[in-house]
């Protein structure tokens, strides 16, 4: 390593992944160091740099004892232990600094002698205090994943007709006649743990009322008047809960039926934003600038499989912010670590010459916005799958869709089966 490229380095400061210490004399604080690495994205220890960017070095004298300082602490007081890289760089004084690199880890979670993870936060590192980061540290090194975690929820919580219908509709198979048949089935759909407990993945998507089993998974919205939060003006607000397909249809109606509503006597085409806040920062390595361009990363695998079999409008992993965009370019994006939130803002504009007050037409009832709204992401959805998704009939399903294709709102196109649906704008 050229020492010209290190003093650049020293003068941008200390940040996540470079950390100055002027010696190293404590090896379990010098473990610490390397787990809260470990545990990140990696990074490098200067040894011989104050925290003030000046660089007094090391005497020959303590190059030795630093080094085996790094193989005992990187060997011994680390779990698990971690192959570590030194380099010893001349600074043409007669003082050296000695380069650390400790490398992103492939057996997370890393803890220390005392059994402690720690994570770098900026430039500094902190202890993980939460049983959320604890999971995404093991998801992180596929040792398990949140949707597969059990709960408390018998097999007796299952929404018999709901997996009845999915059983028949997706594998042309019936339902099983005995508990221990039943039981058997969804541990081997990988719904149910092997205690014969529903496990999460297993509650939220077929359990009856799973808001009372796991009363964290609801939607809260609210609609303020302009954009500002108000403490206790608002226009309309609602909490939605159920299986996750009933979760999206729902919310989905709450922002479509207030796209309708006038704002401060305007119509319409008022600008306006639509936040989506969810609890939780983007999983290891992914950044707002990768996700714009289409990488992602599976964080609940099961979910993901059944999704993908129309229980929700599932396009293909990854590709769901590139379609946001290509329709609506103007999405903000924010992933706040310290916070640990993700928030997706959409910004509306008025159009050019678009009339200040445009007539409001007066709203469909709230099944058939969900039906417009639903095959207009999904155009081949069918009757059974739409069922699913609002958790009606189907012959409540095709009664209303009836009505929208009576009203010109809908179209079949192609056939009863491999044909879609188009929306008349």
């Amino acid at each position: 390593m050229f020492i010209d490229a290190i003093l650049a380095q020293i003068a941008l400061g200390e940040d996540s992944t470079h950390q100055f210490k002027v010696d190293v004399r404590n090896g379990e604080s010098l473990a610490a160091e390397m787990v809260a690495f470990a545990n990140s994205e990696g990074g490098t220890l200067l040894i011989g740099v104050a925290d003030d960017g000046s660089a007094p070095g090391l005497g020959k004298e303590d190059i030795a004892r630093i080094n085996q300082l790094i193989s005992n602490a990187a060997s011994q007081l680390v779990r698990s232990p971690l192959t570590v890289r030194t380099e010893n760089v001349a600074l043409g004084n007669g003082r050296v600094l000695i380069v650390l690199c400790v490398p992103k880890g492939i057996d997370k979670p890393y803890f220390d002698k005392n059994g402690v993870i720690w994570l770098k936060t900026g430039a500094d590192k902190r202890r993980v205090n939460s049983k959320e980061e604890l999971r995404r540290l093991f998801q992180m090194s596929d040792q398990f994943h949140a949707d597969e975690l059990p709960t408390k929820a018998s097999i007796d919580k299952l929404d018999k007709l709901r997996f009845r219908d999915f059983l028949r509709d997706e594998y042309q198979q019936a339902m099983p006649e005995t508990q221990q048949g039943l039981t058997q089935l969804l541990q081997n759909m990988n719904l149910a743990s092997d205690d014969g407990h529903l496990n999460l993945a297993g509650v939220l998507l077929f359990a009856e009322q799973p808001e009372r089993i796991k009363p964290q998974f609801v939607i809260k919205a609210i609609r303020y008047p302009g954009n500002q939060i108000h403490v206790s003006d608002y226009i309309d607000t609602e909490d939605f809960a159920g299986t996750l397909p009933k979760l999206f249809a729902d919310a989905l109606a709450f922002i479509m039926r207030n796209l309708h509503k006038t704002q401060a006597g305007r119509g319409v085409n008022a600008p306006g934003r639509a936040e989506i806040i969810s609890p939780g920062h983007l999983p290891n390595h992914l950044t707002v600038e990768k996700i714009r361009v289409g990488n992602s990363n599976i964080r609940n695998p099961i979910l993901v499989s059944y999704v993908a079999k129309g229980l929700l409008p599932y396009h293909g992993l990854g590709s769901g912010i590139k379609r946001a965009l290509s329709s609506w370019p103007d999405i903000e994006f924010s992933d706040d670590r310290d916070g640990c939130l993700f928030t997706a803002t959409v910004q509306r504009h008025a159009p050019v010459n678009a009339p200040v007050n445009a007539p409001v037409n007066a709203l469909e009832p709230s099944l058939q916005v969900q039906l417009l709204n639903l095959v207009r992401a999904t155009p081949h959805l069918s009757y059974e799958k739409l069922a699913v998704l609002t958790q009606k009939d189907r012959s409540t399903i095709m009664r209303n869709m009836a009505k929208l294709k009576a009203q010109g709102r809908i179209v079949r196109i192609g056939p009863a089966k491999g044909g879609q649906w188009q929306v008349i704008e």
